[in-house]
């Protein structure tokens, strides 16, 4: 059994390098909500050093709100902007020797392309202009992986260690409270649950499938670095090798 553990990163908010100790991808944040060229260069070299893949967290434009409010965006607009955040974060990547492997949106933009045919396939244009084929990671079953893998890029379904899950397999909104888990037993059991049952229990006390080859553990989250450190403890110690996903 294996799993994936990403984290959001270069958003000048947590111990990125000792994230990178611990996940086995790292989500950059390439100039829309957080980031600029020199964050983007030294996360770039600090995931090389580290072995661990690095994929473009593009979001929409807005760092007064670190891009976690929706906004209305014209979808060409929106593709430019993606695809720009795309280019910038791959020409930080190619100055240390590597490339960018998986794109994953952020934030509001990340619930937007749920729901949004617009925004969704705006995003998904600027991926495949990016880089045909490319892995997009996104919600299981969601409006975005389908419409990624119609364009031919490669979809990766996604789940959360550290948010609580609504009854139809949404994220809480974290603007309610308990949207984020604090807690290092209840973070812990959630990623195992996601790993090694392909489940996950609800705030209603459902359980929700969520077949998924990647877990998130936000790297802004505060103790993200003990959490991710607990997590990946538990899931070898449970016999499920972190790796990147396939």
């Amino acid at each position: 059994m294996r799993i994936d553990l990403n984290a959001d990163l270069g958003e000048g908010c947590g111990d990125d390098d000792a994230m990178l100790a611990v996940v086995s991808s790292g989500s950059v944040a390439c100039g829309g909500h957080a980031g600029d060229s020199d964050s983007m260069h030294t996360t770039s070299a600090a995931a090389r050093r580290r072995r661990v893949r690095v994929g473009a967290h593009p979001s929409y434009e807005d760092r007064l709100n670190f891009g976690r409010v929706a906004l209305h965006v014209a979808p060409a607009d929106l593709e430019r902007q993606v695809l720009g955040q795309l280019r910038m974060l791959s020409t930080a990547t190619q100055q240390v020797g590597i490339p960018v492997v998986y794109a994953k949106p952020h934030g509001a933009l990340y619930h937007a392309v749920m729901t949004d045919p617009a925004h969704a396939a705006a995003v998904v244009r600027a991926v495949a202009q990016f880089a045909p084929g490319l892995p997009v990671l996104g919600p299981p079953h969601s409006l975005f992986l389908r419409l990624a893998q119609d364009a031919g890029l490669h979809p990766v379904a996604e789940g959360f260690a550290d948010r609580a899950y609504r009854p139809d397999g949404t994220l809480v909104p974290r603007t309610a409270a308990g949207a984020v888990l604090r807690d290092t037993a209840q973070v812990v059991a959630q990623a195992l649950m996601i790993a090694t049952e392909r489940r996950v229990v609800a705030v209603d006390g459902s359980v929700v499938e969520v077949s998924v080859e990647s877990i998130c553990l936000h790297g802004d989250t505060p103790g993200a670095v003990h959490l991710a450190t607990a997590v990946r403890a538990a899931l070898l110690a449970s016999g499920v090798d972190v790796v990147p996903f396939a």
